[in-house]
């Protein structure tokens, strides 16, 4: 028994001091990992000039005029033109509009166009003999649309878009010269009135800076039917069916504020990174 006892003594003298050079081991805390960085959202929302040129070709959807037998030159009743053609013509605009989210936007335009030239005939019967007559004149008009834009994502600094806009137009004919078979010519005074108008439009903007844009693209403009011409020698009024117009649009757009989201550079994401490892240190 006495000898079983100072066995167990032995190994009690054993584990004693390591288990107190075990409590002199040092254990580092342990650290959490701190929540990834709030990453900063680009800003959106800001006001917006744009200036533009385009250069428009226009297409008349038919014209009509009223004829009442003066002098045996013409048959009384409604006639129209046999030919007509509209020349291409420039055209300025500038507007201002709002920057709303990254993906839509709005503005109010105006644009100039300058004159388009236009050339018609037609023909009847002048004292009892087939004749034809030319005529020539000239269009231009004051465009005011309200337009909204949708932005379709930006591809290394390139955005395209699609967008619609309604308003109206102040169409100014000029006086219409019609000359018939060689014989003098006849004037008839032009006439100007506002009508509904209405655009589709499509492009691309590129960022030159964070807060310019290059905008290229196409419109379509619609505008609808309207006086064309007053009375003289026995004919008139005239009236056009409607304009269709087709533009190759550039501009800038210079937004205001912290510049178009879309331009910015992408944010840097910074990520976490764990302490360097410490080994244990005993005491």
């Amino acid at each position: 028994m006495l000898k079983h006892l100072k066995a167990l003594g032995a190994a009690l003298l054993l584990v004693v001091p390591t288990l107190a050079h075990a409590a002199d081991l040092y254990i580092p805390p342990v650290v959490e990992a701190p929540p990834p960085l709030p990453v900063a959202e680009p800003a959106f929302g800001g006001w917006y000039i744009r200036g533009d040129i385009d250069y428009h070709w226009s297409k008349l959807r038919g014209t009509e005029y009223i004829t009442y037998g003066c002098c045996g030159n013409v048959a009384p009743g409604t006639d129209d033109f046999d030919t007509t053609k509209l020349k291409g013509a420039l055209s300025l605009g500038a507007g201002v509009g709002y920057q709303i989210n990254r993906y839509l936007r709005t503005d109010l335009t105006g644009d100039y166009w300058f004159k388009s030239d236009f050339e018609g005939t037609t023909s009847g019967i002048c004292g009892g003999v087939a004749c034809t007559s030319t005529d020539v004149s000239a269009y231009s008009a004051l465009l005011l649309l309200a337009n909204a834009y949708v932005d379709l994502g930006t591809y290394h600094g390139v955005t395209p878009y699609v967008g619609a806009g309604i308003g109206g137009a102040y169409v100014m004919w000029d006086d219409l010269e019609n000359v018939i078979s060689g014989g003098p010519t006849v004037v008839h005074k032009g006439s100007s009135n506002w009508r509904f108008a209405y655009a589709l439009m499509a492009g691309a903007s590129y960022c030159l800076t964070e807060n310019l844009n290059l905008d290229i693209g196409y419109r379509f403009t619609h505008i609808n039917g309207g006086r064309m011409f007053e009375y003289a020698a026995g004919v008139a009024p005239g009236f056009d069916k409607g304009i269709n117009v087709h533009e190759a649009r550039a501009g800038l757009r210079y937004q205001f504020g912290p510049g178009n989201a879309n331009c910015a550079p992408a944010p840097q994401v910074v990520s976490y990174e764990p302490p360097p490892y410490e080994p244990p240190v005993y005491k």
